[in-house]
This record gives C-alpha cells, structure tokens and sequence, in this order.
C-alpha cells in the first residue's frame, strides 16, 4: 500500500461539527481484487485477516470505519487541528505496518485507539517540553459541540457566561491536566466511551480509570470554578 498526499474536507454535525479534517483514507496504487464496497458489511476481525493477507482494500475499510472517531480524540486532546490530523495519519501508517504482527488477543479497535492515544501522549509531551502550547486554533464550530457540553454537565451546572469564552476557558482547562487524565477525560466525557474500553487502550485496570476520571473532574471543577 502506498501512502500518497491527503486532502482537506470537512466533517459536519447538526448544529455545529468537528474542525477541517483530512481525509486520512490511504491511496490505493496498483491493481485491485474486490471493490472496497463488497467489504464495507464484514467485521473488523474479517478486514484484519483480508489485510494481513494482503488485500489494500480491506484496511481502506478499516480506515474509513475509525478515522473520524480517532480524529475527535485526538483533537480534543491537542487543541489543535493540523496536530491531530498528522497523528491520526501516523496513527493508520503505524497501524498499517505493524498489523502483520496483530494476533487479535484485544480488538483492532482497542489495538488502534492504543496506538492513536499513545503517540498522542509522546506528542503532547514533547510539546510540553518545547514551550509550544497554542489555543488560537480553536475553530469557532467547537462551540456548539454537543460532547463539550455534555461534559460540562457530567462536572456542574454553569453559570451564565458566553459559550465561546467557556469553550476557550475548557480547552485551557483541558490542556493543564497530565497527558494520561487529559485521555481518560475525553475518551470517557468526550467521546462517550466505556471503562471497560478505556482500561484496554491504556492497559490499567477500571479501578484505575474510575480514579483517573474522578480526579479530572475534580481538577477541571477548580480550574471552572469561576465558570460554573
């Protein structure tokens, strides 16, 4: 498979949406066996399988089935729009490369949101280290995100203030959490899931996550408390 350049497009919800994002779907060169269409119905543990034995097609399917969902994590946690889209092309090359040693002993889901998160965990560190933190790329359609604000409700009732400025303050908030509660929170707040899942992407017991969450939102409460 042939990893060529990408291009912007952009992803909508009803009332708002998620920021630009690119197209990290791979470009398939050469001759092809099946239409990516006849695949799009089978199970990932299928796809896995037709790619290991070397149909393109079927990681094209995977790509398309878990790239958006990759891309609202990792966005929420960089703030940032070209990081998230370069690591979420990282996250697919990564994957792509590595597959022939996927056994299935967690599911490709876990497997990719593992990899997703940690190379976002060892960006954001590196950023920290470099002093390089910016909010100005926050998009004006983050704020009327449904997930941001379902967030806000699983900490407190806010008080009435500006939603662009909340949204602006809960970004800030966000990035001042260690790398590993940042994830935690948005994974489980943000894109709604399980502690089950959760404790499998960042190999920890539920127990662990459960702790993690609580003290996240504890942290964000105070860091809101003059929003809230």
């Amino acid at each position: 498979m042939v990893f060529t350049g990408m291009t912007v497009k952009e992803t909508s919800k009803a009332g708002g949406g998620m920021p630009p994002q690119r197209d990290s779907t791979p470009t398939v060169v050469g001759p092809v066996r099946e239409s990516k269409i006849d695949l799009q119905h089978e199970d990932d543990e299928v796809l896995v399988r037709r790619t290991q034995q070397g149909d393109r097609f079927a990681f094209d399917v995977l790509v398309g089935r878990y790239k958006e969902r990759l891309y609202a994590t990792v966005y929420h946690m960089t703030s940032n729009h070209e990081d998230a889209n370069d690591l979420v092309q990282d996250t697919f090359i990564k994957a792509y490369k590595s597959l022939r040693s996927f056994r299935g002993q967690s599911s490709f889901y876990t497997w990719i949101y593992r990899i997703a998160v940690n190379r976002t965990i060892n960006f954001i560190k590196r950023r920290k280290n470099r002093n390089q933190y910016s909010l100005d790329d926050l998009d004006s359609s983050i704020q009327t995100d449904p997930d941001l604000v379902e967030l806000m409700s699983h900490v407190t009732p806010r008080r009435e203030v500006g939603l662009t400025e909340l949204q602006q303050k809960l970004n800030e908030a966000l990035q001042q959490l260690s790398e590993a509660h940042r994830a935690v929170v948005t994974m489980h707040d943000i894109q709604g899931m399980t502690h089950v899942d959760i404790a499998r992407v960042m190999k920890c017991s539920e127990g662990t996550v459960r702790s993690r969450l609580f003290y996240a939102r504890q942290q964000l409460q105070g860091l809101l408390s003059d929003y809230l």
